[in-house]
């Protein structure tokens, strides 16, 4: 067969278009593979960033108790006034004529529960 000189034939056109299309693909492939690297460090980076941060929030949790049970107690709150007895003793009287009008008490009870509370 004689050979053309020229443009190639089917086979070679053929031969180049497989040779252009696997290179294409092993071009995108590894285009892929490198965003899927870039994807996956960026993940970690956040990841270990996030850890970092949780860390640090338990740290000053742990600081913020360790610093309330070494602070010393808060000093007792001051009783209250007492009330001097004259209001109590009245308060009390109050009470009583306030239960005989409402029926609770009789008269006798009313006087004993009285003398009792004059004394």
């Amino acid at each position: 067969m004689p050979r053309r000189i020229g443009r190639p034939g089917l086979v070679g056109t053929m031969a180049r278009t497989a040779v252009i299309a696997g290179t294409a693909n092993a071009t995108v492939g590894a285009m892929n593979r490198r965003q899927a690297a870039q994807a996956q460090a960026a993940n970690q980076q956040q990841a270990a960033q996030q850890a970092a941060f949780e860390s640090q929030a338990q740290l000053a949790e742990m600081q913020a108790q360790m610093n309330a049970m070494q602070a010393p107690p808060p000093p007792p709150a001051p009783a209250p006034a007492a009330a001097p007895a004259g209001d109590d003793l009245m308060a009390k009287l109050q009470q009583l004529a306030d239960m005989k009008a409402a029926g609770i008490l009789d008269d006798a009870e009313f006087a004993a529960a009285k003398a009792k509370l004059l004394g």
